[in-house]
């Protein structure tokens, strides 16, 4: 059913950086326009349900809804008002959306742009499993989807820690997975779970991983955030109730669950760039390259748990400061992510069964200066 969309603004206050340890622990926030600017918050996208994957193809937003619906909204970075919210494919029927599964990460082929990547979890004959999809959006408007296939299946799943963020850099299709609540299977690198995944994108493990199989990194709990600066690879994950992290994501790197959490002294295990604790469910990760100077290269993410967009200074690959927009204006924010327009994104998440919805949640929204 198709739902109108709508567009809208308001002026709200962002919050200043925190200020921040060596260790990359949080001290602090100040209110207040964050460098001196003021940030218009717009309405871009009304009416979804758990919005998790989102992609633009030209100016038309596609998002993946949690429960197994696409989902494309034109418009949106264009010059005119949004259109109508319109399906592209319903995968309900084959969709696990137990607790925190479902159809999750998006994103599209970089050189061909009918060539879309899914995140998936499905009813596996052994129980709840995750995989990757293919397809290719059909008709000269790019809508509906012709099919899908499966490129790698089997992954553990379970209605906890699926992970399911998808990025693509330099022909890789990077994939996070959860530990599927079992965190043994995070420092077992025959398994896929609890792990980054590197992968081409016909689905076969990269010829340079580390482990001459589809694991890129391990011993991650539920990463749920994953971003390109150049060639950097950053991840925010969840912690247990304590140290969410965020991560610079080496090859052949073992972030530590369930051994370690947050930074240790134990030599093997790679160190977070920074921690969160208590903790705020980090679940997505963004760079800023966006016309607001002083956010230039810095990483955002939605957190669940604290109800804030979150906001990392980065220098040179180390964090220097941290602050938190938008906190308690608009419940729970899922997935932070970029436009052709260069502004900064991010959904909300309040009709996962954790929030407080609006008669208009779940929304997308667009920051950009005033």
């Amino acid at each position: 059913m198709n739902r109108r969309t709508y567009l809208g603004a308001v002026t709200v206050a962002v919050s200043g950086l925190a200020g921040c340890s060596g260790s990359g622990t949080e001290t602090g926030s100040t209110s207040g326009a964050l460098g001196g600017i003021d940030a218009r918050v717009e309405t871009v996208a009304t009416d979804l349900e758990v919005p998790w994957g989102a992609a633009f193809r030209d100016d038309t937003l596609y998002l993946t809804e949690r429960p197994g619906r696409l989902v494309r909204v034109p418009g949106v970075a264009g010059d005119g008002d949004s259109g109508e919210r319109e399906p592209v494919a319903d995968l309900t029927d084959e969709t696990r959306p137990a607790g925190e599964g479902g159809l999750l990460g998006f994103v599209f082929h970089p050189d061909d742009r009918e060539v879309l990547y899914c995140y998936q979890t499905y009813r596996g004959s052994d129980g709840p499993r995750n995989r990757v999809l293919r397809g290719r959006l059909a008709g000269e408007s790019g809508n509906p989807l012709a099919g899908l296939e499966p490129i790698v299946e089997g992954v553990p799943a379970s209605s906890i820690h699926n992970g399911g963020r998808l990025a693509i850099e330099n022909r890789a299709l990077y994939a996070t997975t959860g530990d599927a609540s079992n965190g043994d299977l995070a420092q077992a690198r025959s398994s896929l779970a609890g792990k980054i995944l590197r992968l081409t994108l016909d689905g076969e493990a990269h010829p340079e991983n580390p482990f001459d199989n589809p694991v890129f990194s391990y011993g991650h709990r539920n990463p749920q955030g994953l971003t390109f600066e150049g060639t950097a690879l950053y991840n925010t994950e969840h912690g247990p109730d304590h140290d969410d992290e965020i991560n610079s994501v080496e090859p052949n790197g073992n972030y530590g669950w369930p051994i370690v959490m947050g930074r240790s002294e134990r030599e093997g295990f790679v160190d977070p760039l920074a921690t969160y604790t208590p903790t705020v469910a980090p679940a997505s990760a963004a760079i800023y390259d966006g016309p607001i100077a002083e956010w230039q290269g810095d990483l955002f993410f939605g957190a669940l748990a604290g109800d804030f967009l979150g906001h990392v200074e980065l220098d040179e690959g180390e964090v220097t400061g941290r602050g938190r927009l938008l906190e308690g204006e608009f419940g729970r924010l899922r997935t932070a992510f970029s436009g052709p327009d260069e502004h900064l994104y991010v959904t909300t998440s309040n009709r996962d069964g954790r929030g407080s919805p609006t008669e208009t949640d779940d929304r997308v929204l667009r920051i950009r200066p005033k």
